[in-house]
């Protein structure tokens, strides 16, 4: 939206919208959007608070299309596998959105309903509500840091695929002359990405589910796992 007769261009919090979904969570800024506009970022901050207010109206309106599907045929490791895949897949499809949602969650409606949806979702397989924020919070967290890391995966073979594929060698090279790892290293399967974040997910859910049963309390629950680690 370009200035027109020397008057500065008028913009909307849809406009600011707009921008920044064009422009993605990685690439948004107040200065981006600004740019994009043809206005200054002042202009901006009559409509968002800052760069926080700017991330929150863009990621909860991304977060607004994310529909988890609940099958009711699903038992409780079924389900929260299938929650955290879900999450997975539609996280990788908006580059960027994965560190919004690593420093805060949930930060507005998006968010909140989301979390909503899936406490219902585990009230329904006989937790209490408090008990299901806490374990729906752990596999969500578990898949967020997960994604985030093949999200910076991703993106270093996006911007030189090449010189990261040296690196892997190098690593595996390494591993191949070190007395006690070349011979076990060398007989490890090859496990695609997604079936290794599978993997991962399945057993930390299993080992969820066996701290934190439906019926248990929370309280007793946290106090279960703190003694677990206590003296380490």
């Amino acid at each position: 939206m370009p200035k027109i007769g020397g008057r500065p261009a008028r913009i909307g919090t849809d406009d600011i919208l707009r921008a920044g979904r064009e422009l993605g969570m990685r690439g948004l800024s107040v200065k981006a959007v600004a740019a994009r506009l043809g206005v200054t970022a002042t202009a901006l901050y009559r409509h968002v608070d800052g760069r926080w207010g700017l991330e929150r109206l863009v990621g909860e309106s991304i977060l607004a299309e994310l529909r988890l599907r609940d099958d009711p045929r699903h038992g409780l490791e079924r389900h929260l596998l299938s929650f955290a895949l879900q999450m997975r897949a539609f996280v990788l499809e908006h580059p960027g959105l994965v560190t919004y949602l690593q420093l805060l969650f949930p930060r507005g409606d998006g968010g909140r309903r989301l979390l909503n949806d899936e406490v219902d979702a585990l009230v329904r397989r006989g937790y209490e509500p408090g008990a299901a924020i806490v374990l729906s919070g752990a596999v969500a967290s578990l898949t967020i840091a997960m994604t985030a890391s093949e999200e910076h995966s991703m993106a270093a073979e996006e911007s030189d695929g090449d010189g990261l594929d040296r690196e892997r060698q190098a690593v595996r090279d390494r591993l191949s002359r070190d007395d006690r790892l070349a011979e076990p290293s060398a007989a490890l399967p090859e496990v695609p990405r997604p079936e290794y974040v599978r993997l991962v997910l399945t057993a930390s859910i299993r080992g969820l589910i066996g701290s934190c049963p439906p019926g248990r309390p929370v309280v007793e629950m946290v106090a279960d796992l703190a003694a677990t680690g206590e003296g380490l």
